[in-house]
């Protein structure tokens, strides 16, 4: 077990779970649970990365993300599930979407990334987060049926002013760093 980021892989398939967790835990702390009441249980704020399975009996995978955010947890939270992508994933509150079959490439660049984002500002994470729900819904859906749906229209809107809320925060960042290196070489006499 390391003493990395944690993982929590939840999906009622127990060999998948653990095939999930086996990939993973070279560089991560992983737990595992096979079903949404489980999930919960197991869910801390010690855990960094969730990934979640959708379709499961009792409690789904998004009532389970649901009761994550609802009980404040800052967890990125990865869906990974067989169910195709429809419009209801655009209030849904989780950070990105693989689709089943995943290999295990897949699985470790995306924990990477998601836990990447945590070090992001609020606003950069949503942009991502929004970014990644804005190109699976381009990849799954025609050009007719995303023109016609309201809800990808907001979407768009949203991303569009997040865009240039992030781009701010960046361009700031930047000249941030520029003050701070200037400052240190005045104080050491350069």
């Amino acid at each position: 077990m390391s003493d990395g980021p944690e993982v929590l892989v939840v999906d009622d398939e127990a060999r998948l779970a653990d095939l999930f967790a086996a990939w993973l835990q070279g560089d991560w702390a992983v737990e595992t649970a096979y079903d949404g009441e489980e999930a919960l249980e197991k869910m801390a704020d010690s855990v960094e990365v969730v990934l979640l399975d959708r379709r499961m009996p009792g409690l789904s995978g998004d009532e389970v993300l649901e009761q994550i955010r609802e009980r404040g947890h800052d967890s990125r939270v990865v869906m990974v599930t067989a169910v195709d992508p429809d419009f209801d994933i655009i209030e849904m509150g989780f950070d990105d979407y693989l689709v089943k079959p995943v290999s295990k490439d897949e699985l470790v660049e995306m924990v990477d990334a998601v836990a990447d984002r945590s070090d992001y500002e609020s606003d950069i994470q949503e942009y991502y987060a929004l970014v990644s729900k804005k190109a699976l819904l381009e990849s799954e859906k025609a050009d007719r049926e995303l023109a016609d749906n309201e809800e990808y229209t907001d979407l768009c809107d949203r991303v569009a002013e997040l865009e240039q809320r992030v781009d701010e925060t960046v361009s700031g960042m930047s000249s941030h760093d520029d003050f701070v290196g200037a400052f240190q070489d005045l104080q050491s006499g350069n």
